[in-house]
């Protein structure tokens, strides 16, 4: 028989009524019989001192306490949440266990812990910080997150491990140390904004992840900034990633993606690496001081790329092809540091078309022992044939249209910050 809502909300009412704020000291097996005994509403604030876990969260209830500490002995998770409507916030967390295959973490939102809220959580030496897993519309806000660099890579976890957990909002989190900052595997419709990640693999890896908005992120010093996999319907824009070593951005079956006003500085091997990715459109990014600023490869189709600048990257564009690719849009290409052209009427736009590839590029990706012969006579001449003749050209990327200027590309003054 179904409780109408209003006969609900009655017998609810006085349990509401009756919540109380509670102090909670340390002591044996303290904060465990402190959340058995609590009623739905109760705010039990812990006094300074360790508390001991694992503990469970059964209960809609807050737990704070900004000098406190809750410490298991290096099993399990510390802290596990089942009950809908749970806050907790300002303590510190430790001593989860070191089971990647049981996701042992400092704190873990199962199915059931709907519309949970950690906040201001110091998260320290934990495998996994949180595990999001099943918990809808929760807040992931304002949390420091260091995780463990004693282990192998492969043994680490993730700062923010994320599964079906629709409606999540991960937000101003400092995350550092670990594996990934945050490791997203099938679940959608989510919002990643203005966090910054620190000596990691990944700063950010999704997979399976749909209609995301990834937004005001910083990467810094990362083997990876942003990783996008296997996912659809992105927003990705106005994120920084400072000297990720191997890539800025990565894509990877990552289709209908709108990639908006990012900046790479200081990059590594590739600012942006678009491997079998469709439909995508690159606006107003900046990528600068890469190896390569961006990877093209893998019969990627229909993306379009326009205002983006590329500064000061030793190849501006690896693609391999016998196809021509515009990358311009409605007349609007590309700035290219490298690009040699004059805008004789001052309309922003160069008045010849750049072509950063010719087939002594192509013999050299797909043969790399030919770079022996790069000083050969025959070699300069067949570059310098293909410069004056661009028909001798074999396919590969053309921009039309490219800029005289960066313009406003990239993250704009004072963000990233």
């Amino acid at each position: 028989m179904r409780i109408p809502a209003l006969a609900l909300m009655l017998i609810l009412a006085p349990l509401v009524a009756l919540a109380e704020q509670v102090a909670v000291r340390p002591g044996p097996d303290a904060l465990a019989r402190a959340l058995a005994a609590a009623r739905p509403g109760d705010e039990l604030v812990l006094s300074e001192g360790t508390y001991t876990g694992p503990v469970q969260i059964q209960t809609p209830l807050k737990l704070t306490g900004p000098l406190a500490r809750i410490e298991s002995p290096g099993k399990g998770t510390v802290v596990t949440v089942t009950a809908p409507d749970v806050t907790i916030s300002g303590v510190t967390i430790s001593g989860a266990g070191a089971r990647l295959d049981r996701l042992d973490s400092g704190i873990r939102l199962l199915k059931g812990a709907d519309r949970a809220l950690v906040t201001g959580v110091t998260l320290d030496g934990n495998l996994i910080g949180v595990d999001v897993h099943g918990a809808k519309d929760a807040t992931i806000r304002g949390n420091r997150i260091t995780g463990r660099n004693d282990l192998r890579v492969a043994e680490r976890g993730p700062g923010i491990y994320v599964w079906n957990a629709p409606g999540l909002t991960v937000e101003e989190n400092t995350i550092t140390k670990g594996r990934d900052g945050v490791f997203i595997t099938t679940s959608n419709e989510a919002i990643y904004r203005r966090n910054r990640f620190s000596d990691l693999r990944f700063a950010f890896h999704s997979m399976y992840a749909n209609r995301i908005e990834v937004t005001d992120n910083v990467s810094h010093g990362n083997d990876m900034g942003f990783a996008f996999m296997y996912s659809t319907r992105l927003v990705v824009a106005r994120n920084l990633s400072i000297g990720d070593r191997n890539h800025g951005f990565f894509m990877n079956f990552a289709n209908r993606a709108h990639l908006l006003g990012n900046e790479v500085r200081n990059g590594g091997e590739k600012c942006l690496f678009i491997y079998n990715s469709n439909n995508n459109r690159f606006e107003r990014n900046r990528f600068e001081g890469c190896g390569i600023g961006v990877h093209f490869t893998a019969g990627s189709q229909g993306n379009i790329l326009t205002r983006n600048a590329f500064v000061g990257n030793r190849t501006q564009v690896k693609h391999v092809g016998t196809r021509w690719l515009e990358w311009s849009d409605a007349g609007v290409g590309n700035y290219w540091s490298d690009h040699a052209a004059f805008d004789v009427n001052g309309d922003g736009i160069a008045d010849s078309p750049y072509r950063p590839n010719d087939s002594i590029d192509r013999l050299i990706w797909s043969q790399p022992a030919a770079k022996l012969l790069m000083g050969a006579p025959a070699m300069q001449l067949i570059r310098w044939s293909q410069s004056r003749f661009p028909d001798l050209l074999p396919g590969g990327v053309i921009d039309s249209f490219p800029l005289a200027s960066p313009g406003d590309a990239g993250v704009t003054e004072g963000e990233g910050s």
